[in-house]
Order: C-alpha cells, then structure tokens, then sequence
C-alpha cells in the first residue's frame, strides 16, 4: 500500500508539472491566438500602439475627445480594460494622478509602462511642487520628445513579442519620419508670427513644452493640473497683460471648460482692449475617434494651423 501511494503521488507531480509547464507556455506573447491586446491611457499614447504595434497590436484607450485625464477616475470597465490587456501603457509623471494606485497594482501581474520613462529628465520641464509634481507631464506637446515615447513603445513591443520585433521596428521608424515632418512644419509655421505676437494664452499651462521647442512665449490662467484653482487675481493679472502686450487672441481647450478664459475676454473689453477667442486647442485630448484631430500628428497640426490664423 505504502509503494502504491508513493507511485501515485509521484505520477501527480508529474502531471501537475506537465500542466504548469502547458499553461505558462500558453501565455507566452508568441505563442497565444490573435493580436496582442493593449490598453492605454490617454489617446495620444492609444495612437502611438497602434501606428507602431500594427496588425500584430489591438489597442484601446481609456479616455477619449474631451477628457481631463488629471481629473480622471477610473470605472469598473476601465479597470476590466487594464486587467484583460498583455500591455498597459501611460504617460506617467502624475498625469493620470487619479489613477496611481490602479497602475501600481497591475504593474505587479504584466508589464506596466510609462512611456516617458524613455525621456532622459535633463529635458524635462519642472512640475507644479504644490501638487507634488517634479515634472511637467505634458511632453507630447514637443514633438521631438515625443518620438522617445515612440521608442518607448517600439522597444517594449519588441520585447513581449519578438517574433513580430522586424514588424515594430519598420513601422516606427516609417511613424518617426513622419514625426520629424511635423516637427518642421510646427517650426516654419509659427515662425511665421510677428515675434511680439507669439503669446500663447490657453485656460491651463500645458503648452509649456509647445512654448520652448516652437520658440512661443506662453500664458495659463491655471497652472500645470486642471486640478489647480484659479482666482480673480489670477484673471486680473492677465487680463492685465494681455492688454499691456495688446495681444489679439486666446484660446480654450477642448478638454476645460470655457468659462475662465471667457472672463479675462470680458475683463479686457472692458478696459478697452478686443481680445477674441482665437479657436479650440486641443492639450490634454485629441480630437474625436475617426476624425483627422482624432490623431497624434492631426491634433498637433490642427493647433498649429490655429495659432497661426489667429496670431499671425
């Protein structure tokens, strides 16, 4: 009896090994059935997956045309989202502040990575300390950094699947020339502005990044985070400015709302001064799915296209 229950309990271990061995096996990126599921945060990153991960990638973003994602809370199908995907990516530097402990937990069961985790923090700008931020998060606004996000992800794509790795090399390099063609339509473009007349004037400061690589001075009534408050002798002191600098236009966002910069317009009419609303700027979201704004490199030219109109 005793040899027999040694002879099963071998024979188990031997099975159970076996399945072990099977499962792990089985979700292995190379080995697994259809696309590798990938789910991001904001869509200018959604973007980047799906220009470099190619057929090889299906890619779903979590917040869409219109959404702060400083202020964004994550919902049940959000995290639904986050727990059945290969690959998570997100910005990183405290955007998705709300959503912290969520990536935390999920960077434990799968790679979990924030693309300006390839931006060396020499070129980085600094951060709102009020609401502990070391860095301002909003790289993509430069494009020249932004082509290291693209990086970024080539390489962790590379990494989890290198079957396909020749696939995600050629489709970024091709993604990155044309990165670079916009970079240089940006420059010649708002170039083309009267030196006096580049002011950037939008709701919050996310245009830090756009101001230093396109040569453009720039203004926030709110600072870095929508979460930031503003007050009425935030409006005054710009209102103030704007006058002084007989600037022509300011802009809102398509993901803040229009009230706040509404009354520095009012309180500049008031002294005398015409100050128009220049357009919509897209800063923390693109444009909506399906549309030329919807991507990364549509959205930048349409606030580059804008800003010229209005400021040149």
């Amino acid at each position: 009896m005793r040899k027999w229950l040694i002879s099963v309990g071998l024979s188990l271990s031997v099975i159970l090994v076996g399945c072990a061995q099977t499962t792990t096996q089985g979700n292995s990126a190379g080995d697994q059935e259809g696309p590798i599921q990938v789910t991001a945060t904001i869509g200018m990153i959604t973007d980047i997956v799906k220009e470099v991960g190619g057929e090889h990638v299906e890619a779903v973003g979590l917040m869409k045309a219109g959404v702060d994602p400083h202020l964004y809370k994550a919902s049940q199908g959000d995290i639904k989202k986050l727990d059945e995907a290969d690959l998570i990516f997100y910005n990183g530097l405290h955007l998705e502040g709300k959503m912290g402990d969520i990536l935390e937990k999920m960077s434990s069961t799968k790679p979990t990575v924030a693309v300006t985790d390839g931006i060396d923090r020499s070129q980085l700008l600094a951060g709102d300390a009020s609401l502990g931020e070391e860095f301002d998060p909003h790289v993509w606004f430069n494009v020249q950094l932004w082509m290291k996000a693209v990086e970024k992800v080539r390489d962790e794509l590379s990494a989890f699947d290198s079957k396909h790795q020749a696939d995600y090399q050629k489709n970024a390099e091709e993604y990155l020339k044309k990165l670079e063609e916009l970079d240089a339509y940006a420059k010649e473009q708002l170039a083309s502005i009267p030196k006096e007349s580049r002011v950037l004037v939008t709701a919050h400061d996310a245009f830090g990044y756009f101001g230093e690589a396109y040569d453009m001075e720039v203004r926030g009534l709110q600072g870095l985070s929508t979460a930031s408050e503003y007050g009425s002798k935030d409006v005054t002191e710009l209102r103030d400015y704007l006058v002084s600098k007989k600037i022509k236009a300011v802009f809102v966002e398509s993901s803040v709302p229009q009230k706040a910069i509404e009354s520095v317009v009012e309180g500049a009419k008031e002294m005398g001064h015409e100050l128009k609303i220049g357009g919509e700027l897209f800063s923390d979201a693109m444009g909506k799915e399906g549309t030329e704004e919807g991507t990364y490199i549509g959205m930048v030219r349409h606030n580059v296209d804008t800003i010229v109109n209005a400021l040149k």
